[in-house]
Parts: structure tokens; C-alpha cells; sequence
């Protein structure tokens, strides 16, 4: 079995009939999970085209039709049914390959794809990568910042190695997963708005919420909660960036939900905010940090215990000093 040349098959470079290929299993797989020729090129980065000739080229190799592509959506034939079912064992087996001959013939990893949620961006990730560059010589770091669910879509494919996330959900059986820190959501309101010796709930459904967009899993979290409160709350808006919603809160426009993490990453916006619990059953968020077993040795273990200590020494602790009522809603795991 042939590899092949990198930037032949990124390229679409065509193998020699007869000749299976991984990176030709591997756009195999791609298309018979996404059921369509153009989604598996946006997922792999290459052309219809190139996903079409790997495609022949590995179906010649193996004297059998895998995939009907004519229908919409695509679908496998018996013989494509049977070889997916090796195919995605045959791309793990080379993964472990990998990763094997990496810690036996060199010192260090070579490269980690590195994605981290936007809440860690500005604070945290820029010295969780100096701390690992120093402990992982030689590895070139790709970091990709973004919401969890496309962090995880991208663990899922394998265009990533290593993510921080917030938990959505049952890890998946192929997961590791290292919890970071949980943390229960506040209330951010503008000073005056409530009076906290009042009825606090009563006070902000007078109010219209500015929440964060339902687009993005945090914001599907808050507002699932809210209807299992059955709380309906009026609202013009629905954004995707903390310092825009803090922003609007500050100038009166309304009130939100968030959890601490956007909170201190917003920090200089907090001043003119009162923080709160919120008036109704708690909600709450875990962090993790997750890889696929077995690929990177003790890698992931190794990002996480880095990222406890920067969160404990640059997020929690100032946190909990300048806002002692997060000490209860901030916890390392």
C-alpha cells in the first residue's frame, strides 16, 4: 500500500491504476460520510475533481464500483458498504503508524493542529503555545481559534489533533478527554438596573435580553434552559461576540446570560456591569480538551495540565480576587 506523494494528492495527482492508496481511502471515507463529491472536497480542501479522479483511481485498483455518484445523494454500493468498514480501520492503523515512528525515531512531535475556543484566545492560548513550543522542541503548532462545534467537526474529520472545547454532549467512543474547568453562568446587567434586595427575576424579564446567538452551541445551552424554565424573554438582538454583547449591556440596552470565561475575556467592559447569580435553576458549562486515543501519546495530557496551571495563574485566581463572588462559579477540574 502507497502513501503517495503529498502534493501530488493535494493536488489531485493521479495514481498509478492498480495501486490503492491511503490518501485515495482516506477521500473514499470523506465522501462516503459526507454523501456528496463537492461536501467531501470542502471537507479535504481540494477540488471535485480531485476527489473524483481518487476516487476512479481507487476503484480501478480494486475491479469494483464503491459509490453510485450519479444519485443525490451519493450512496455505497454493497462492495463500497463492506470496504468502508476496513477503510476507516486501515486510516487509523496509519495514524498509529505515524505517531509510533515519530516517538521512536525522534525526539519530539513534529506538528500539532491546535484548536481553541475564542473564549481563550487573547488571555490564555498565546502562553499555553509558548509553554508547550518550550516542552514539544522542534513541533510546528497550526492553531485554529472558533465556536466548540466547529472545533469538534474538525477533531471529528481529523483537520485537527488537539481541542479545547466546551463539552457538548457524550464524548464520542474515539475520544480522549482531559476536563479542564467548569463553570456556572451569570447574570451581567448594567449597574442600577436591579436592586438585589427586590424581586431579581420580576426586574429582568422587565428587560429585554441580549443573548448570545442560538447558532452556536452556548447559545442553544442558554436557551434550552431558559425554555425548561419556561422563561420567555423579550429580545431585539442575538450576537456571537462577548464584547459586543457587554458592549450593549453597558450602554443600558438590556441584560444577558454568560459564563465567567466571556466575562473576564470582555474585563475591561465589567466595571459598569452588576454580576449575578442567576434567579433561577443553575446552568453550567464544562471545558475539556480532547484528542484522539491513542495517536499522540501523552501529548494531550501533557496540553492539559500546561492549560490548568495558565488558567488557575492568569484567568481564575484574578478573577476570584477582583470579582470574589466568581469564586463559586469558577472551578479547575
Amino acid at each position: 500500500m502507497d502513501g503517495g506523494p503529498g502534493a501530488a494528492a493535494l493536488g489531485g495527482g493521479t495514481a498509478s491504476p492498480g495501486r490503492i492508496t491511503l490518501w485515495g481511502i482516506e477521500v473514499f471515507v470523506a465522501t462516503a460520510e459526507e454523501r456528496s463529491i463537492s461536501a467531501a472536497a470542502r471537507r479535504l480542501g481540494v477540488s471535485a475533481s480531485a476527489v473524483s479522479q481518487q476516487l476512479t483511481n481507487l476503484e480501478a485498483a480494486l475491479a469494483v464500483t464503491l459509490l453510485v455518484r450519479n444519485a443525490r445523494p451519493v450512496t455505497l454500493t454493497p462492495a463500497g458498504e463492506a470496504f468502508r468498514r476496513r477503510a476507516q480501520s486501515i486510516l487509523n492503523e496509519a495514524a498509529q503508524a505515524r505517531a509510533e515512528l515519530l516517538v521512536a525515531g525522534a525526539p519530539t512531535l513534529r506538528r500539532l493542529r491546535f484548536g481553541v475556543i475564542d473564549d481563550l484566545e487573547a488571555d490564555v492560548t498565546p502562553q499555553l503555545l509558548v509553554r508547550m513550543a518550550a516542552r514539544l522542541e522542534g513541533c510546528q503548532f497550526l492553531l485554529e481559534t472558533g465556536a466548540s462545534h466547529g472545533l469538534y467537526d474538525q477533531l471529528e474529520a481529523e483537520a485537527l489533533d488537539v481541542i479545547v472545547t466546551a463539552e457538548m454532549g457524550e464524548a464520542p467512543p474515539w475520544a480522549e478527554v482531559h476536563p479542564i474547568l467548569t463553570e456556572d453562568f451569570v447574570v451581567a446587567a448594567p449597574k442600577g438596573m436591579v436592586d438585589p434586595s427586590g424581586d431579581v427575576l420580576a426586574q429582568l424579564k422587565a428587560q429585554p435580553l441580549v443573548p448570545y446567538t442560538t447558532r452556536h452551541h452556548m447559545g442553544r445551552l442558554i436557551a434550552t434552559h431558559l425554555a425548561q424554565q419556561n422563561l420567555t424573554l423579550a429580545h431585539r438582538f442575538e450576537l456571537d461576540s462577548y464584547h459586543a454583547i457587554l458592549a450593549l449591556v453597558g450602554q443600558g440596552v438590556g441584560w444577558t446570560i454568560l459564563p465567567p470565561l466571556a466575562l473576564i475575556r470582555a474585563r475591561r467592559l465589567i466595571p459598569g456591569l452588576e454580576l449575578m447569580d442567576l434567579p433561577f435553576a443553575p446552568v453550567s458549562r464544562r471545558i475539556v480538551l480532547m484528542a484522539r486515543q491513542g495517536i499522540l501519546d501523552d501529548v494531550p495530557g501533557a496540553v492539559a495540565s500546561e492549560l490548568r496551571a495558565l488558567l488557575r495563574e492568569v484567568v481564575v485566581e484574578p478573577a476570584v480576587a477582583a470579582y470574589p463572588h466568581l469564586s463559586a462559579r469558577l472551578a479547575l477540574v
